[in-house]
């Protein structure tokens, strides 16, 4: 069992920018049937952290009211129900909130081991992005080795796993990103070629090659008649954030003349059923890629639990490469 009743956590006061994530104290969370509870020692920060603070994203029914959807840390208590898990596990998890806590509680079969020779630090970095990257890109966007594989926000969490899994899987592998520093990064990852978008046009870059056969995009906006335009005939888009926004005029006749398919999904209200279906997924191909050296955690800062509200401020100011991470335990 947990050692405290109580524990330090980062709550949101109220719908806002940054400063609205508040230092609190609270119970410690007590597993039900299938869960366990997960001293927390490192949680990843994602930008759906950032939609519920401000107000956009509120968390399923019966979740943490938390911000925090993955963390890693050694199993302290398990319900009923649960057979794999033991006490002092070291594990990585997908959570539907509370990671921003000292111990969070989560599906047991939505947790999986640390990878043999991975600290703790960079395994908080695996679960959101490892889950959203095959579920969308592999399960839904069906990617197959030797396909032209182009990803927006390269740089990002998203983009430096999605980079690597699919360089490992054999794709010719494309990149966007901000700035001369961010495409080389791609690059060292396994990107062919990474795209400038300040200064460089994707869909020119990508018709040149014949066009992409998959396009996994967070940006949304502006880019939704370009991806199709981007697209190979009989290419898919496979739509996962709006950063810039949901709503866009698009011409569905290139769609229907050139067999384009467009599909989308968020991770977090997708049933228990179907995340532990994701883990066992990762677990039997992308865990092997992790200790065959093709995967590993892009690691770009690290801040202490009670300095959440720096941590999404260099989330939302775009200058990071990889992954945020905040010290709990």
């Amino acid at each position: 069992m947990a050692l405290s009743h109580t524990m330090r956590a980062v709550a949101i006061s109220q719908p806002g920018a940054p400063e609205v994530l508040t230092p609190v104290i609270l119970p410690v969370p007590v597993p039900g049937h299938g869960q366990i509870v997960i001293r927390v020692a490192y949680a990843g920060v994602n930008r759906p952290d950032a939609l519920q603070r401000a107000g956009a994203y509120a968390p399923p029914a019966g979740a943490s009211p938390l911000p925090g959807l993955e963390a890693s840390g050694v199993v302290v208590d398990v319900g009923p129900g649960v057979a794999r898990w033991q006490i002092g596990d070291r594990v990585c998890a997908l959570l539907p909130g509370g990671g921003y806590a000292e111990y969070a509680v989560t599906n047991a079969a939505h947790a999986l081991p640390v990878p043999a020779g991975m600290d703790l630090k960079a395994a908080a970095g695996l679960p959101e992005t490892c889950f959203t990257v095959w579920s969308n890109m592999v399960l839904r966007g069906g990617l197959r080795a030797g396909e032209r594989f182009l990803v927006h926000g390269g740089s990002s969490g998203i983009g430096t796993t999605a980079i690597q899994i699919a360089a490992a899987l054999g794709a010719r592998v494309f990149a966007t990103a901000g700035s001369d520093d961010k495409c080389a990064a791609c690059v060292a990852l396994g990107a062919e070629r990474a795209i400038n978008y300040r200064s460089e046009d994707f869909v020119a870059i990508l018709r040149a090659e014949g066009g992409a056969n998959l396009i996994l995009d967070m940006v949304g906006g502006s880019y939704l008649p370009r991806n199709v335009k981007a697209l190979a005939d009989d290419g898919r888009l496979v739509q996962i954030a709006f950063l810039s926004g949901a709503k866009v005029e698009l011409n569905f006749a290139e769609v229907m003349m050139r067999r384009l398919t467009i599909t989308g999904s968020t991770l977090r209200p997708q049933s228990d059923l179907a995340k532990a279906g994701y883990a066992a997924e990762l677990e039997q191909h992308v865990w092997p890629m992790i200790a065959a050296g093709r995967l590993r955690v892009v690691l770009d800062s690290e801040y202490a639990l009670e300095d959440a509200a720096e941590a999404h401020r260099r989330m939302e100011s775009s200058g990071h490469i990889g992954k945020i991470v905040l010290r709990v335990g």
